[in-house]
C-alpha cells in the first residue's frame, strides 16, 4: 500500500522480481501445489470426560500433473505406535522421509530406554527438511499422544513448524480450514472430532481438483491408535441410469470409402537347379 496516501497498490516488488529473473537467466520459481488435503484436530480433556487425543485425516488421491495416478493411496504414515504423520507434496518424499524418521525414532527409543515424545519426532523432521531448503517436497501434519499430553504440529518443506489445536495443509487446506473455523470448539469428544475431520476432508475432496476419492481417519489416544482406512467413500462409482447405445444407422453419412488393407503375398518354390545356382552366386 502507498504509505503517504494509504491507498492503492505497491508494485515495487515487480521491478525487483523482473531484475532478478533477468539476472538469474531463468524464470523465477513458481508456487508449488501439493495436491492433497490433510488435517488434524485435538480432542478430549476438559469437561468431556474422555482422554486427550488427536484425530488426523487425509484424502486418498495421488496425482501426476493432470493425471490421477492412484485413487486410493495411503497418506497417513507410521512414525511410532503413538505417533502418526500425514503427508502432502511429493509422494516419494513424504513416504521416505517419514520412513527415515520412524527408524530414527525407534533407534532413539532403544538408546534412551524411554517412549519417544511427539516433539522429538517433529524436531527430527524439521531439522531434516531444513537441511535441504525445500528441495525435499514434504509438507507434514504430525500428531500423537505421549506422557506430556496430546500434540499436533505442521511441518513445512523448508523446516518451519506450527503447533495449533487444529491444522490443515495441502492444496485443499483452505476448504478444510473453512470447515474447522466454522465447526471447531474446545473440548471436542472423540466422535465429534471424527465427524469434523471427515467433513473437512470431504470439503477438500469436492472443492479441490488435487484431492479426491476417499477419507482416511486416524484416532490416537494414550492407550491405542486406531486407523480407520476408507472411513468414508463419497465417490463410489454407481450404476448408470441409462444405456448409451444407439442402433446402427442413427448417425447419417454422405459417402462411404472402403480400403482393402489386406496385403497379398505369394511364395514361389524354385526348382533345385535354380536354387543351387543362386546359392553359389551369393557365396561368391
Amino acid at each position: 500500500m502507498d504509505a503517504a496516501n494509504n491507498i492503492g497498490f505497491d508494485f515495487s516488488n515487480h521491478a525487483r522480481n523482473q531484475f532478478l529473473g533477468e539476472r538469474l537467466g531463468s524464470a523465477l520459481p513458481k508456487a508449488t501445489s501439493t495436491g492433497t488435503t490433510i488435517v488434524g484436530v485435538k480432542f478430549g480433556g476438559g469437561n468431556t470426560g474422555e482422554p486427550e487425543g488427536v484425530c488426523l485425516g487425509a484424502d486418498t488421491r495421488a496425482t501426476g500433473g493432470p493425471i490421477v495416478a492412484d485413487k486410493n493411496c495411503e497418506k497417513i504414515h507410521y512414525i511410532a505406535n503413538h505417533i502418526r504423520c500425514c503427508g502432502a507434496g511429493t509422494a516419494a518424499d513424504t513416504e521416505f522421509v517419514t520412513n527415515l524418521i520412524s527408524s530414527n525414532i525407534e533407534l532413539h527409543a532403544l538408546s534412551s530406554g524411554r517412549k519417544p515424545q511427539v516433539v522429538t519426532a517433529m524436531t527430527m523432521l524439521k531439522q531434516y527438511l531444513y537441511r535441504y531448503q525445500g528441495h525435499v517436497g514434504a509438507y507434514l501434519v504430525i500428531g500423537g499422544v505421549d506422557e506430556t499430553g496430546a500434540h499436533l504440529f505442521t511441518v513445512h518443506a523448508h523446516g518451519s513448524t506450527d503447533k495449533l489445536p487444529y491444522v490443515t495443509m495441502g492444496s485443499g487446506s483452505m476448504a478444510a480450514m473453512a470447515v474447522f473455523e466454522s465447526g471447531y470448539k474446545e473440548d471436542l469428544t472423540r466422535e465429534q472430532a471424527i465427524a469434523l475431520v471427515s467433513r473437512a476432508i470431504r470439503s477438500g475432496i469436492f472443492n479441490d481438483l488435487g484431492s479426491g476419492s476417499n477419507v482416511d481417519v486416524c484416532v490416537i489416544t494414550k492407550d491405542q491408535t486406531e486407523m480407520l482406512r476408507n472411513y468414508e467413500m463419497p465417490n463410489e462409482r454407481g450404476n448408470k441410469t441409462r444405456e448409451y447405445k444407439f442402433r446402427r444407422g442413427t448417425t447419417a453419412f454422405t459417402k462411404e470409402s472402403i480400403k482393402n488393407l489386406i496385403v497379398k503375398e505369394e511364395v514361389k518354390i524354385l526348382p533345385p537347379s535354380t536354387l543351387a545356382a543362386t546359392t553359389a552366386m551369393d557365396v561368391a
